[in-house]
């Protein structure tokens, strides 16, 4: 670009000077010219925040959650724990963050012990008035549901069912499994072990994309679902579509 010069600077200089660009400052095609960049990056990468990290269980106590601390949930070896593999979970129950979030990406792990065991972890998600039950999305796990999208008290429906293949590779049954669980506008994404199970975008307009986080024991035979490790880190808030 050429830089305007008073008038008595260009009598001392010579009038076909030019001054170049600055550095770093770009002189070529407006934006939505440019090339596009072909560097590949995990798509739980892309547009990353600014906040930081936050830590949502300390690995010592439930400040910053409730729920049945007093027969469900339990804190051992550094877990959250929720049901027994010595007796039946009569019921469904949740412990959930005090807080609500948006857009987020939330990073944990996991393990879910016991024949039939089946678990999850509530995001978007409310407690329904005077009962155990939670409505809203549910990440799953469980025999048949790893890595889905369930749509708990609510439409009662699986949302996005992962691919039993990627699961097989992805999953250590009995042993610890990382859960990345990313929502953004309207999208949600999972992922186990970093293997992709889910990409879904709610259609419906009408549905609430914020709420609490729960992590789910469910009803039936004797089990156990371990949940530790568990941080967040908020987004920005992305174009609702």
């Amino acid at each position: 670009m050429f830089k305007s010069m008073t008038a008595s600077v260009m009598i001392a200089i010579l009038p076909c000077l030019v001054v170049a660009a600055e550095p770093g400052k770009e002189t070529g095609k407006p934006d939505h010219e440019k090339e596009p960049s072909h560097e590949k990056e995990p798509d739980h990468e892309k547009e990353p925040s600014h906040e930081k990290e936050a830590v949502l269980f300390d690995g010592k106590t439930f400040d910053g959650w409730q729920g049945d601390t007093q027969n469900t949930f339990r804190i051992e070896q550094g877990a959250i724990v929720g049901g027994s593999l010595k007796q039946r979970a009569p019921r469904n129950e949740f412990l959930t963050t005090e807080q609500e979030y948006g857009d987020f990406e939330l990073k944990l792990k996991f393990k879910v012990l016991g024949e039939g065991a089946n678990a999850g972890v509530q995001i978007r998600s409310r407690r329904i008035p005077n009962h155990h039950e939670m409505i809203g999305y549910q990440a799953d796990l469980g025999d048949g549901w790893w890595g889905s999208l369930y749509d708990e008290s609510r439409r009662n429906k699986m949302l996005a069912t992962a691919d039993k293949k990627v699961v097989e590779q992805a999953l250590k049954r009995g042993d610890w499994n990382d859960y990345t669980i990313r929502c953004q506008g309207r999208r949600i994404q999972l992922w186990i072990n970093d293997r992709q199970t889910v990409d879904y975008t709610e259609a419906d307009e009408t549905i609430e994309q914020r709420g609490l986080i729960g992590l789910q024991i469910h009803g039936g035979p004797p089990s156990e679902a371990w949940y530790k490790d568990i941080r967040i880190r908020e987004l920005p808030q992305h174009d609702k579509r």
